[in-house]
Parts: C-alpha cells; sequence; structure tokens
C-alpha cells in the first residue's frame, strides 16, 4: 500500500500516542515470570508486542484481552513450558532478545525465529554473554536467527560489562539472571533505557563513570497492575510534525517522560522547539504527562557521536527529517548499528534525502548533511521500515507538491493508527 501526503495548512488538536512498545514487551514478560494474576492498561495494539503475546502464549501463559485491558496469569520463574513447534518473534529484536534471555534458564529446548529482516539482524550480542552463564545457544553461521536455546537450569551468575550501548542486551542478560544461582552484575559505561529495571525493583549503581545493575537469582516476582505511557518514540513524529508545520499546536496526552527516552524532547528543545510537559506525576514506577508543541522557527548545526547516538538511536530517523526540512547541517558518527534496525536505517535515510533533493554523504557508521532551503516531493521507499515510513511522512507535512510513501502499511509495527491520526488533526 502507498499513501500519499500532501503540504499542511497546520496541525491542531489533542492526541494520544501507543502504548510504548518497550514497556509493553516488558510488561508482558515479567507479568509471564510473576506468581498471580497482573493486568496490563495501554498496552500497544500493534505488530511486535503481539509478537511477544503470542509467544508466550505458546510457552503455556494464559493471556486474556477484554476490553483493552489485557490480563496475564503469571507461571512463576519455573513454570514455563516447552512449546510445541517453533516460536515466531515476527520482527520484533526485542521480543528475540529478551525471550532468549528467559528461554536460557528453562530446562527444555526451544527454537525461535522471525521474518526475513529479523533473520538478518546480529543476535552474537546475546548469544556471548548468555553462552557465558552456560546455555547452549545455536544460531547461523553469521551469528543470525533462528536460534535454538539448550537452556539451562540453573545458570550461571556472571558479571558482565556491556560491549555495545544495548537496552536489548542489558534486559536479555537480566532477564537470564533470575534463573541463575547467584547475584549477576551488568555494567554499562551509557546508561540505556531502564524499564527491565524499573519493573523488577532494581536500583542502577554509578560508579565512576558507569552505571551497575545486580539481580539476584530466584527472586521471585509479585503479580502487579502496569500502566503503559504512550511511546515518546512514536510521539516524536507528531512533535516534529507539530514543530515545522506553520501554524500547528498539538497536545499529546499521557507521553512517557522516564529520563531514559526524553532525549528527543531535550533535543528538539535546543534547537527551539516549542515543548511544554504539563500534568507531570508517576504511575506505575514510570513517569508521564501531556506535552504542548507549538510551530517553533528550528534552527543549529548538529554533531551526533558515542554517548549521543546511544541515546537517540530510535529518533535518527525522525531527527534527521526534522534537520533537512529545517535547512539544518547534521553529522552522525559512530551510529553503525543503524544498518542492523528493521532496515539498514543508513541507506534508508540517505536514499530518502537524496530524492528530497538533500546532498547527502554516506559513511559506514553515518551520514552527513549541509543545509539546503529548498527541498522537493518525492516518492519515499520505506523498505518495510515503521519509523522511516513515519519519518519521511512527516516530510509530505511540509514539502510542496504530493510526497508518496510506500509500503505504508508497515507503521503497523509500532503506530497502526498514524495515517488516520494525521489526517485528524489537520487544520480546515
Amino acid at each position: 500500500m502507498n499513501t500519499t501526503i500532501s503540504r499542511s495548512n497546520g496541525l491542531v488538536g489533542t492526541v494520544t500516542v501507543p502504548g510504548d512498545k518497550s514497556i509493553s514487551h516488558r510488561a508482558l514478560m515479567i507479568s509471564a515470570l510473576a506468581n498471580g494474576t497482573s493486568e496490563i492498561h495501554g498496552y500497544l495494539d500493534a505488530a511486535d508486542p503481539h509478537s511477544t503475546l503470542h509467544c508466550l502464549r505458546d510457552l503455556g501463559v494464559e493471556i486474556q484481552i477484554r476490553d483493552s485491558i489485557i490480563t496475564v496469569r503469571g507461571r512463576g520463574l519455573r513454570g514455563l513450558r516447552a512449546p510445541s513447534g517453533i516460536l515466531d518473534a515476527g520482527n520484533s529484536g526485542t521480543t528475540i532478545r529478551l525471550l532468549t534471555g528467559i528461554l536460557a534458564g528453562q530446562p527444555f529446548s526451544t527454537t525461535i525465529t522471525g521474518d526475513d529482516s529479523l533473520r538478518q539482524r546480529p543476535m552474537k550480542r546475546i548469544i556471548e554473554p548468555l553462552s557465558r552463564m552456560g546455555a547452549r545457544i545455536q544460531g547461523s553461521e553469521t551469528q543470525t536467527a533462528p536460534l535454538t536455546i539448550a537452556g539451562v537450569s540453573p545458570l550461571h551468575p556472571i558479571e558482565y560489562r556491556m560491549q555495545i550501548s544495548s537496552a536489548q542486551v542489558k534486559s536479555a542478560i537480566l532477564l537470564a539472571g533470575l534463573f541463575a544461582d547467584g547475584i549477576t552484575r551488568v555494567t554499562e559505561k551509557t546508561q540505556t533505557r531502564d524499564h527491565t529495571e524499573r519493573m523488577l525493583g532494581l536500583t542502577p549503581v554509578k560508579l565512576d563513570d558507569s552505571f551497575v545493575i545486580e539481580v539476584v537469582g530466584g527472586t521471585e516476582l509479585r503479580a502487579q497492575r502496569f500502566q503503559v505511557p504512550g511511546d515518546v518514540s512514536s510521539a516524536a513524529f507528531l512533535i516534529s510534525a507539530a514543530l515545522l508545520v506553520p501554524r500547528s499546536e498539538l497536545r499529546i496526552l499521557n507521553v512517557g517522560l522516564n529520563a531514559t527516552r526524553t532525549r528527543i524532547i531535550e533535543f528538539f528543545r535546543s534547537i527551539g522547539g516549542s515543548i511544554v510537559a504539563t500534568r507531570e506525576n508517576t504511575v506505575a514506577g514510570e513517569p508521564l504527562g501531556d506535552l504542548l508543541v507549538r510551530s517553533s522557527e528550528l534552527h543549529g548545526s548538529v554533531k551526533l557521536e558515542g554517548k549521543q547516538v546511544a541515546e537517540l538511536i530510535d529518533e535518527i530517523p525522525i531527527l534527521a527529517v526534522t534537520l533537512a526540512l529545517a535547512g539544518c547541517c547534521l553529522a552522525v558518527r559512530g551510529a553503525a548499528d543503524l544498518r542492523n534496525k528493521e532496515s539498514d536505517r543508513i541507506r534508508s535515510l540517505v536514499s530518502n534525502l537524496r530524492a528530497l533533493g538533500v546532498e547527502v554523504e554516506e559513511y559506514a557508521d553515518g551520514f552527513a548533511f549541509q543545509p539546503k532551503n529548498t527541498l522537493i516531493a518525492a516518492e519515499c521507499k520505506t523498505f518495510a521500515d515503521h519509523r522511516i515510513a513515519m519519518a519521511f511522512g512527516v516530510a509530505g507535512l511540509v514539502l510542496n507538491g504530493q510526497t508518496v510513501i510506500t509500503q505504508s502499511e508497515c507503521v503497523d509495527i509500532s503506530f497502526p493508527s498514524f495515517w488516520e491520526l494525521l489526517r485528524s488533526v489537520e487544520r480546515r
């Protein structure tokens, strides 16, 4: 399916965004391992979390959906059962990596795979630490899915210093640590999103220039009520649109404001964006609030590398599009992991920015462009990547003419209502 976007006269109104994808995945998994029945409110009703839900059902977890509330009857740490077939993680890297951490500590063997895109993404980053804990994990010749996990009970506790900044890898090790005989310790240089730690009741400790998280094996988990806030990564596309399109004023309700996720809001403010947070509070350990966003004159010369890339890795597509449309320059280096996402996001961004008339240099680990005041509408290929689709959909709201977004249905992975929502806030 293709979607055509035309220049907007302004975006106005009050909207909500889908539930946070990262929190939805983790709430399902931790509820499955808890003793008792948990409720999840605000769950993201999209393809990626559904992959986690279906995998957990295949592992014997009873999950019901009623009136948009997810009820999970937990089986405890030792209650999962061997699936009757191969688990399918679909397009979800979070599903396969975090579940592999859980499966590493089970007394049975499991095979988990995914779609064509997922089977190309690197899995050595979890295979290596989980193997050190005693699990036997067999991937493809290139260390990709499908993965066959011969679990061990109990696992060996380890001390692991993160080699790359990845909340998925950190979470896989911490979840595996629940099944270890002792204390598992993870150290990371740059603090990545901390939803797993919050849900497990773990408190990171700052030591010198690093963050250390410990989990005690065998810790029993209690059932709880989860409230999933709106996904700030999804809100970023609407924030960008409201900042860029003249005569816009959007209020986005109940957005997650976890400090490990809000770097994109700070970034937009740093280049002149008008974003005001109101009604801030904390629910189930996660801070949230409303965001009032008004159209703004954006400016700046931006270079992202190292820690900044790690903090903004999911938002780089919309960040790049925003700066290009605002006539700013951008250089991104040290972001080679962008090539391992739902698409090769460096190649996807460079290809589409060039189609809009931006002169872009491509590097192995990033890209760069200089300001250009006149851009053109064009056909933008999504490469079946939801973040690429939404980023260039925002571009279409600013450019003269019609911008065509190919394979636009890929937004269903994280934001199924995105195109309808854009149409609903158009100034008439």
